[in-house]
Formats: C-alpha cells, sequence, structure tokens
C-alpha cells in the first residue's frame, strides 16, 4: 500500500509498518554494482526475517545507519530514540559512566523498521540481553591484508582443522566485506575475559606454526602482507555483523552463512551473495543444527594446552 506522500505501508507479521521514501537510492548503481533502494532493502529484511531472526532475537545491536545512502555520512547508533515505535523491545545495559539503550530485534516488523531507519547493517552483541557478560558465540574474524581471498580460504582451513582437534564444532560465514567469520556455539557459562583468552591463545597457535602467512598483531604496520587472526570482538560491549545482515558496498553484498563444502567452491568469495540471491542461500540452511549444540571450553582448554606444550 503506498501514500500520497511517498510513503509505504508495508505489512510484517502481524504489524503494518511505515515506509518513508522506498524510492530512494541506497545503493548508486555502476560499473558492475546493481542500484538498489530503500525499498528493495525493506523487501529483502521480510524476505530473509524467518533465517536471521533466529541470529538476532535476545541480542543487543549497534545499528550502522546511511540516512542518504552510501554516499552520503554513516553514523553507528547504539542508543534507542524515543521516537522509535513502543513495540520494539529494547534492553538496558552497562557501559562506562552509565547505561545505554540498545534495539533488540525479535520479529520482522522490528526488521523492517530498522530497514526505514536506513540501518544497512546490524551489528550483533555475542551475548544475551539476559547475560550480557556471559557470550554464547566465539567469533574469529580473518582478516587480509588485501583482497586476497585465496589467503581467507587457507586460514579457514587451517583454523577449521585447529577447532576439529579441540573438538569444537565451528561455522563458516562470508563478511559481504574481504573476509570470513568463524564462529564457534558456546554454552554461555563463560565470561568474555575466559572466552577472549582462549580464542587469543588459539589464533597464536596458529600464528605461530604459520609465521609467514598469519599473525596476531594488533597494529596494522606489523602485520605487512599476512593474514590477521582478529579476536577482539569477543569482549563486553564489543559486536560482530549480524548473519544475513547487507554491507554498506556496491551492490548491497550480504554476511552470509556458508558450509564447510563450500569453501572449496572456485567462485567464492566475501561478497559472492547480495540483497538479490542471499535469501537462497539462506534456505538451504547450510548452519544446519551447528549453532544449537553450544560447548563449553574447560575441555578444549586442556587440549589446547596439551598442543601448545
Amino acid at each position: 500500500m503506498s501514500g500520497g506522500d511517498g510513503t509505504r505501508r508495508v505489512r510484517a507479521g502481524r504489524r503494518t509498518v511505515e515506509v518513508h521514501r522506498p524510492d530512494k537510492v541506497l545503493f548508486p548503481g555502476g560499473e558492475d554494482a546493481k542500484e538498489y533502494t530503500k525499498g528493495d532493502l525493506v523487501e529483502y529484511h521480510r524476505a530473509v526475517a524467518p533465517f536471521m531472526l533466529p541470529h538476532l532475537r535476545g541480542r543487543p545491536l549497534m545499528l550502522e545507519r546511511h540516512p542518504d545512502g552510501l554516499d552520503g555520512p554513516t553514523f553507528m547508533q547504539k542508543n534507542t530514540p524515543d521516537h522509535y515505535p513502543e513495540w520494539i523491545t529494547r534492553v538496558e545495559v552497562a557501559k562506562e559512566g552509565g547505561t545505554v539503550r540498545h534495539v533488540v530485534c525479535d520479529d520482522t516488523a522490528t526488521l523492517v523498521y530498522l530497514a526505514d531507519q536506513a540501518s544497512i547493517t546490524l551489528h550483533r552483541w555475542l551475548s544475551r540481553a539476559d547475560s550480557v557478560d556471559h557470550p554464547d558465540r566465539l567469533v574469529f574474524d580473518l582478516d587480509p591484508a588485501g583482497d586476497d581471498f585465496e589467503a581467507v580460504r587457507e586460514a579457514a582451513r587451517l583454523l577449521g582443522e585447529l577447532l576439529d582437534e579441540l573438538e569444537l564444532p565451528s561455522a563458516l560465514m562470508t563478511t559481504g566485506s574481504r573476509g570470513l567469520h568463524l564462529i564457534v556455539p558456546l554454552n554461555g557459562r563463560h565470561d568474555f575475559d575466559e572466552v577472549r583468552s582462549f580464542a587469543h591463545d588459539v589464533a597464536e597457535t596458529l600464528a605461530d606454526a604459520h609465521p609467514g602467512r598469519l599473525t596476531t598483531a594488533a597494529r596494522k604496520k606489523d602485520r605487512g602482507e599476512r593474514l590477521y587472526l582478529d579476536v577482539q570482538r569477543n569482549a563486553y560491549a564489543q559486536t560482530a555483523v549480524a548473519p544475513f545482515t547487507v554491507r554498506p558496498r556496491p551492490g548491497a553484498p550480504v554476511a552470509t552463512p556458508i558450509t564447510w563444502d563450500q569453501l572449496d567452491d572456485p567462485e567464492l568469495h566475501a561478497r559472492r551473495w547480495t540483497v538479490a540471491d542471499a535469501v537462497e542461500q539462506a534456505r538451504t540452511n547450510p548452519w544446519s543444527g551447528l549453532l544449537t549444540r553450544g560447548r563449553a571450553l574447560g575441555p578444549a582448554r586442556r587440549r589446547l594446552n596439551a598442543l601448545r606444550g
């Protein structure tokens, strides 16, 4: 349904959400990139909602907003404005010197509303609102020095093999940018310090075994051409891009879960899926059953210590 003032009323689950200026271009076309409007982003959010919401529910979000599209200013929004609809879930969490009230995306209507706000990328906490100090996800971010996806592919294989040795399940996701995320489901009983320390030691172990290819150096000038094994997101109030969220790059690429078998696909790269085809990949359920079995880190820590000697 369309309004005479340039608004469109969109059905989203049990609610109807007003979308303002749906024809506004958020992703300009050009070269090989297709143009996408706010209306396109809304329709993508509606279509991907059944697959995306399980990764968002109950988690504080940081919103990456581009009100004037990719060519305009961007800002990161943590605090929820008072004018947001009362039916959108909020959670108040501690920060240094006070609190911040984050949006929590529990339903399709909220996803559509956030698209109307030109929230192109949704960054989620690795913990849930009811236990903010105890993450149930551990994330390794494989960040290449350039746009070298072969280095990312190789690092993912090496890290996956190490996690297999530690008897930890892991899931892969393209970032929609340059690299991959490896996600390990946790049981939510460890605090961020324990999780980050473990992630750091895993990354160090791998970098020590492949010093010419991998590094844990946080400063770019210390990395050279090596791929950076980034574990910095495993900390309180840090975020990681949510599965199936869109990235603010030409062509509207999507952070997309994949299977381990897909890592061998020569067509694979970090921006392989866009809003045009990510839902098709989502329907294949690439992480089937993987994230429901959260693990304790105690046994894996003991195996890692034995490996490290």
